[in-house]
């Protein structure tokens, strides 16, 4: 059908989740992911967002805005933000002064993107908070509280974001499932599916926030984005191997382990048995894997079936040079260059 929504037209996003390599540093991450962003803004992708996660030896971006600072600096145009903050994680005035302090720093170009998960165990979870009463219950209550210290100061108002208040910051809600579809939805603001590691419930969230979307000064219809996993190369061959790597990365969640992210290999037969290849294989069930051709075709599909405004691409490859290319194939493919 004719309004139906084609890549050429699609914005196009990076997630990086700053992967650490093995035999390598995090300060080899921060150096590709630099690299990275600097290309993305080259290649036109739309934004190049950060998440934040913890105790997890394979990634570094646990210290988030420090990150997003560091990559608006080391880039000129593209929106740089969070996909996203884990907002029971911290106070909403913390997060505000951040935020605003970024939003200063490099006008127009931040986002803030809030979920509502921990991004990390439990264990961690307690480290940071504290205490685990209401980790989750008090999003609603605290994305309202966060909304208000950038909003314009109200006179008499006691708590204030300095810098902050009063800054055009975008905020998106993130999720897996249909609490934070609902809640964007009601709220009027941009929503982002997780559907990079859990596809599960996609396109019921994004019925939800269609179905509960009311216009707002933020928004006057709404807007959804998708996380999906792609790995492009000139082969379809050459992209399956190179897909082993994110295999080994998702095997590591399935087994509970922390480790860094390994080099591809021939075959993963003897990594693992026929329930975790399973396990696996439904978490990445958004998984675009391919030469330009196949990519053209599934993202296509994709778009068919979801007719999300956008998709934000994480790329979990070993090799940087071949993580480029991957990206730089995607921007091709949007721009009709190829296939």
């Amino acid at each position: 059908m004719s309004d139906k929504k084609q890549l050429s037209d699609t914005a196009i996003s990076i997630l990086d989740l700053v992967p650490i390599l093995e035999g390598k540093t995090a300060a080899d991450s921060f150096k590709n992911s630099t690299d990275l962003a600097q290309h993305a803004e080259k290649w036109g992708f739309t934004r190049y967002w950060l998440a934040e996660h913890h105790n997890m030896a394979g990634i570094a971006s646990s210290a988030t805005s420090i990150l997003i600072g560091h990559i608006a600096g080391g880039t000129k145009t593209i929106r740089v933000g969070s996909g996203g903050i884990m907002l029971p994680n911290h106070a909403p005035l913390v997060v505000a002064e951040q935020f605003g302090t970024l939003e200063t720093l490099y006008p127009g170009r931040i986002d803030l993107g809030l979920g509502r998960a921990p991004g990390t165990d439990q264990v961690t979870a307690m480290a940071l908070r504290r205490d685990l009463h209401s980790a989750g219950e008090d999003f609603p209550a605290n994305v309202e509280e966060l909304r208000s210290y950038l909003a314009p100061a109200t006179p008499g108002q006691r708590v204030r974001a300095v810098p902050g208040e009063g800054l055009n910051i975008p905020i998106w809600l993130l999720g897996s499932s249909t609490f934070s579809a609902q809640l964007a939805g009601l709220l009027g603001l941009p929503f982002s599916f997780a559907s990079h590691f859990a596809p599960t419930l996609l396109h019921t969230a994004l019925k939800v926030y269609r179905d509960s979307f009311q216009p707002s000064e933020t928004l006057k219809k709404p807007y959804a984005m998708a996380g999906i996993n792609v790995i492009a190369a000139d082969t379809d061959e050459e992209a399956r191997h190179l897909a082993t790597s994110l295999y080994m990365s998702f095997l590591n969640v399935i087994r509970g382990t922390a480790n860094k992210m390994k080099p591809p290999v021939d075959s993963m037969d003897d990594k693992w048995d026929m329930s975790e290849m399973y396990a696996v294989q439904q978490m990445l069930l958004y998984s675009f894997i391919g030469s330009p051709a196949t990519i053209k075709s599934e993202l296509q599909q994709f778009l068919d079936s979801t007719q999300v405004d956008e998709i934000m691409v994480t790329s979990n490859i070993y090799d940087h040079a071949a993580r480029l290319r991957s990206y730089e194939i995607l921007a091709e493919l949007k721009k009709g260059n190829l296939a």
